[in-house]
């Protein structure tokens, strides 16, 4: 099994403030996305680039997954944020509003002629209705190398002002979209974050959101506030029964006389060989929380 990573909480943090970015080397966020376009008001841009990319060297955030967000490729920041980005050697360098595949292979070119590290990956914000409408062949670009391709991060704030769609709870209007999203991103073996809760005071919607992102199928979700970092934390974690249950089923599989079966039966219950396979991942990603 492909080893994972976990990315429960992915925390985007404003580039231009010095302050937020020490304090975030102790935050309990699985991932950290050091902000240099929304958060960041226009004549603050340069000092933002400067502070996040001497953030990122300096190191000292343990085993936070440090991603750099530049502004658009449309935008006058862009070269200098990616040229920046890739000299600094974060995890991944986030890119906003890829609505097409092209977008990743011009970034992975840009890279290239940067002289970047193969090991620093390409997150793509799917924020436009032409993102969604072209997710799957987004997705597919991870069979280029070059794109360097690894999560997908749903931008539902733009999504939302993009189509007019209003924020309701169960996210009806969005629902096809997410899933859309989903599909793509499994069909293809990437990660992929779900979108912002925007409501900071209200505990049982965030929770009931991460909950309905977790089932949907979302690995972790974008977060704007540190006091949301426990709630993600513990929703898309396995708890102790559904680790006990995942253990219980990979150890009846492995019993001598269940070798050559495709399905058994468990607590009563039929279980196949698939769940054992599902079963499998869970234990990992909770002994990858856990190392």
């Amino acid at each position: 099994m492909t080893t994972i990573r976990p990315r429960r909480s992915v925390l985007y943090m404003p580039g231009s403030n010095a302050r937020a970015l020490e304090k975030a080397r102790e935050i309990a966020a699985d991932a950290l996305i050091l902000d240099l376009e929304d958060a960041v008001a226009p004549d603050a841009k340069e000092t933002a680039r400067a502070q996040v990319c001497a953030a990122v060297k300096a190191g000292g955030y343990g085993r936070r997954e440090l991603v750099i967000r530049t502004n658009g490729l449309d935008t006058p920041w862009f070269a200098a944020d990616l040229a920046a980005a890739a000299e600094a050697r974060p995890d991944a360098i986030l890119i906003p509003k890829v609505s097409s595949p092209e977008t990743l292979q011009q970034i992975g070119t840009l890279l290239d002629g940067l002289w970047a590290a193969p090991e620093i990956r390409i997150w793509a914000m799917i924020e436009t209705p032409l993102a969604i409408l072209d997710a799957e062949r987004i997705a597919r670009a991870v069979q280029d190398r070059r794109t360097r391709l690894a999560c997908f991060v749903m931008g539902t704030n733009d999504l939302a002002k993009e189509t007019r769609a209003r924020f309701v709870p169960g996210r009806a209007p969005m629902l096809p979209w997410l899933t859309t999203a989903i599909l793509a991103a499994r069909a293809y073996g990437i990660d992929i974050i779900d979108g912002v809760y925007n409501d900071l005071k209200d505990e049982a919607g965030f929770t009931a959101e991460c909950e309905q992102g977790r089932d949907l199928g979302f690995d972790g979700k974008t977060l704007i506030h540190p006091g949301q970092v426990a709630t993600a934390n513990a929703v898309f974690a396995p708890d102790d029964a559904e680790l006990t249950r995942a253990r219980t089923i990979i150890a009846a599989f492995d019993q001598p006389e269940n070798a050559d079966k495709g399905a058994i039966q468990l607590d009563g219950r039929m279980v196949e060989r698939l769940h054992a396979e599902m079963a499998k991942r869970v234990v990992a990603l909770g002994e990858a929380i856990g190392a």
